[in-house]
């Protein structure tokens, strides 16, 4: 039997397991397991003696396991996995799907304390067993470390600001709910752009938390190795931050900086990119608005 949680549509569902490719024999990873969209879609797909290994961090998405005998949910980061696939036997794979970001399901609880719609307490965790959590960033970090958090994860030109007016109110009392903070920042919020800014601040934090650009980096940097010759990456990103290091990935296989050339200018890198930049149709944002700000990009192992 398959129990399933509230779970929105997946995003991309098609696209995303078209750019694959799928051998119905073949070995595939989905490291963003959430609802079980993308991997009901990709288990369609395989034949008899095809393989599916899922990773979710968050326990809640335990509960939406898929009862097949070609599939297994590995309740860990996808920053572990070349690790956790090796447990498994498995050290090279025809394909990786990833829809980065946070589910829909957790955006839907209250507690979670993910949604600027709802009055929480400051968590933020995907991996509900990390310390870190949206009050120690909120109420330990220093002014000069809010900034940064701000200003890089958030992209916020008055992060120097913000850094400093949470500095200064929580030498009085600590911040403890979503409610809280948006009072301390209510001066950047102003009231045609509230939610705008306010995403903006939720952005940063949760990234910070959960360490996002450098689980990301971390992950990638073991793509290239995990792939058979021809084997597909397919990822789904939802903010620059995220989209721009996916593509200097597939272009340069680096973050920053160009690889290096031979004398001709030349440069080898391990993977190439299949078409072009895919985002959501009108009619996919109509019915799902989480869909609005996806991108995604399809790469090959040369």
């Amino acid at each position: 039997m398959m129990m399933t949680m509230e779970y929105h549509n997946p995003v991309l569902l098609k696209e995303t397991v078209d750019g694959l490719n799928i051998k119905p024999d073949g070995v595939y990873v989905d490291v963003t397991f959430g609802g079980g969209g993308h991997s009901k879609e990709i288990l369609k797909r395989l034949g008899d003696n095809g393989k599916l290994f899922a990773f979710d961090q968050d326990e809640d998405a335990l509960k939406n396991t898929i009862n097949d005998a070609r599939f297994t949910l590995i309740n860990e980061n996808f920053r572990y996995v070349k690790r956790f696939l090796r447990l498994y036997g498995v050290r090279q794979v025809d394909g990786i799907l990833a829809d980065f970001g946070v589910s829909s399901h957790q955006f839907d609880i209250p507690e979670r304390g993910f949604s600027t719609r709802f009055e929480a307490n400051l968590d933020m965790r995907m991996n509900q067993r990390n310390k870190l959590s949206a009050f120690h960033v909120v109420n330990e970090y220093d002014e000069e470390q809010l900034r940064q958090v701000f200003a890089q994860y958030g992209e916020l030109r008055s992060a120097p600001a913000m850094a400093r007016l949470i500095a200064a109110y929580r030498q009085t009392e600590p911040i403890v709910t979503s409610e809280q903070l948006k009072l301390v920042l209510k001066k950047f919020l102003p009231p045609r752009h509230e939610n705008k800014v306010l995403a903006q601040i939720y952005q940063a934090i949760r990234i910070e938390v959960n360490q996002e650009i450098e689980v990301l980096k971390e992950f990638l940097l073991q793509t290239p190795e995990l792939l058979v010759k021809g084997g597909r990456l397919s990822f789904i990103s939802y903010h620059s931050l995220e989209d721009r290091l996916v593509k200097r990935f597939i272009r340069n296989g680096m973050f920053e900086g160009e690889p290096e050339r031979d004398v001709f200018g030349n440069f080898e890198v391990p993977l190439r990119k299949v078409g072009g930049l895919i985002t959501p149709s009108k009619e996919e944002v109509k019915i799902n608005n989480r869909a609005r700000s996806a991108k995604l990009r399809i790469a090959e192992k040369l």
